[in-house]
């Protein structure tokens, strides 16, 4: 399985924007379905976007759609979340996650985005 890394996580205005990235080591995660997950104080982990394998499909939780947008980059061997529009609720510890044949098995070791009001 590949060992992913997360990046990109820091405190931000409401309003405003971060980039988060995960890269994979060890293997590419091309033919991988790459998930961004986050998990917010006193809940549980959530879903927030994914971008599919092999057709690229993208699939995000309603409560960041149209707001957050999942990407690719097969050349760089990393999925990104570009996050607009932040919101103080959207505050947590994002995680990615590459799905090994069926579940989300592998996953990183978590940024945190704090977004102030």
């Amino acid at each position: 399985q590949v060992q992913l890394v997360e990046s990109g996580g820091g405190l931000v205005q409401a309003g405003g924007s971060l980039r988060l990235s995960c890269a994979a080591s060890g293997r590419t995660f091309s033919r991988y379905t790459v998930g961004w997950f986050r998990q917010a104080p006193g809940k549980e982990r959530e879903f927030v976007a994914e971008v599919r394998w092999p057709d690229s499909t993208t699939s995000y939780a309603d409560s960041v759609k149209g707001r957050f947008t999942i990407s690719r980059d097969n050349a760089k061997n990393t999925v990104d979340l570009q996050m607009n529009s932040l919101k103080p609720e959207d505050t947590a510890v994002y995680y990615c996650a590459a799905k090994a044949i069926i579940t989300y098995g592998v996953w990183g070791q978590g940024t945190q985005v704090t977004v102030s009001s």
